[in-house]
């Protein structure tokens, strides 16, 4: 393996580990041994279970492409996944910050250290042992199995509570209401099915654009630093929401506009540098470029989830919020599969033009609702001798 990986991965690994070891020790929150046992249950399945999509998530592409699909067909094929992405139901019956601990332990775990240790893994099975791109797969489906004996012999079916029960028409008919009187609503959902449309479509795109003629690249190992650069993100995120300023939703315009500047880096690359016509070989020089820019566009990702999460407990009620973000994946559903149905149609730079325009357009958006939230109360019904009167030159 080119040194050029171990040195982007080692640098990224130094600046997360600093981050999180800087961090002031919060409170621990005191749990009920009942709580304690079923957190632990739930990480180890969680964990079980996103290990095995983990090792796929770097081969799958690859895969494809040696048993001799076309990047076509391999949309498609990714079109059959994306489409049977499910909808998870909340979890009952514990206090709501014992579940927030555990949410978020389990997206540090699930979402990062075994994310990383997956990626390590998978590219230790295809490169050092010479396995194959099947070998992840096979792999994943051993964690896959252990996590379902493990839901078989210790999980109960958790029916919901019927009270709650709303027919889909209704829960969608409200979300349609809250999202046309509240401009703050409309903004939030169209600027994440933006971003997540950009993200989505990246997922696709970045094992050709890293190796357009065939060049070995270590799948697993980049995608390790994908999610490394991540956590890089996801560390940032915490100390920025841990402060009253900058506000969320001023330093998001930012984030934007870097994730769309990243992503246009493919593009300025083939405009400066010609494609090589030799097959096979070690990543190219342009090729080490996208991938830094790749790792930003990761870093960014990794801003984003704690970040749209803050806003969405804030301007969205959350007696309808599950099915007012649903509301908005209709259309991210509908253009990810058209994108990658004409895949073909569109050469790989016009691809990441587009999901920088969207990023950009996000940006656009998010000033916007920055706009509305910073914007004064125009009916303020406060008694003139309670207001704050200090500027006010009469005031002796």
């Amino acid at each position: 393996m080119e040194v050029f990986y171990y040195v982007v991965f080692g640098v990224l690994g130094i600046v997360v580990a600093a981050l999180e070891l800087s961090k002031n020790n919060k409170d621990r929150i005191n749990t009920s041994s009942a709580f304690t046992s079923f957190k632990n249950n739930y990480l180890v399945v969680y964990s079980l279970m996103m290990a095995g999509d983990w090792l796929q998530g770097p081969y799958v592409y690859y895969l494809y492409s040696t048993y001799g699909f076309s990047k076509g067909d391999i949309g498609q094929l990714f079109i059959a996944g994306f489409g049977s992405s499910m909808l998870f139901g909340t979890i009952r019956g514990f206090e709501q910050q014992w579940l927030s601990l555990t949410f978020s332990k389990a997206v540090f775990f699930g979402n990062g250290l075994v994310a990383i240790i997956a990626g390590l893994f998978g590219n230790l099975l295809v490169h050092s042992f010479s396995l194959g791109p099947v070998a992840p797969f096979d792999a994943a489906a051993c964690f896959l199995a252990i996590g379902m004996a493990v839901i078989l012999s210790s999980w109960s079916e958790n029916y919901g509570d019927p009270s709650d029960n709303k027919d889909l028409i209704t829960q969608f008919r409200g979300a349609a209401v809250a999202i046309a009187s509240d401009e703050k609503i409309a903004l939030l959902g169209a600027i994440q099915s933006l971003f997540e449309g950009s993200m989505y479509t990246f997922v696709f795109l970045w094992t050709p654009a890293l190796s357009p003629n065939d060049e070995e690249i270590p799948h697993g190992f980049i995608f390790a630093t994908f999610m490394l650069a991540s956590m890089l993100g996801s560390s940032l995120a915490s100390r920025l929401l841990s402060r009253s300023s900058p506000k969320v939703e001023g330093y998001m315009q930012i984030v934007f506009l870097v994730s769309a500047a990243s992503l246009l880096l493919p593009i300025i690359m083939a405009s400066l540098v010609a494609p090589s016509k030799v097959k096979g070989g070690g990543i190219s020089f342009s090729g080490c470029f996208q991938l830094l820019g790749f790792c930003i566009f990761e870093a960014c990702v990794g801003l984003f989830w704690p970040s749209i999460m803050k806003m969405r407990s804030q301007y969205i009620p959350e007696e309808a919020r599950s099915t007012i973000m649903n509301f908005f994946r209709i259309p991210l559903n509908i253009f990810v599969c058209v994108v990658l149905y004409n895949v073909n149609a569109f050469p790989i730079t016009v691809m990441f033009g587009m999901c920088s325009i969207f990023l950009f357009v996000a940006s656009l958006l998010q000033r916007r609702l920055m706009m509305i939230v910073d914007k004064p109360k125009t009916n303020d019904w406060t008694p003139l001798n309670e207001r704050n009167t200090e500027d006010d030159p009469l005031n002796v």
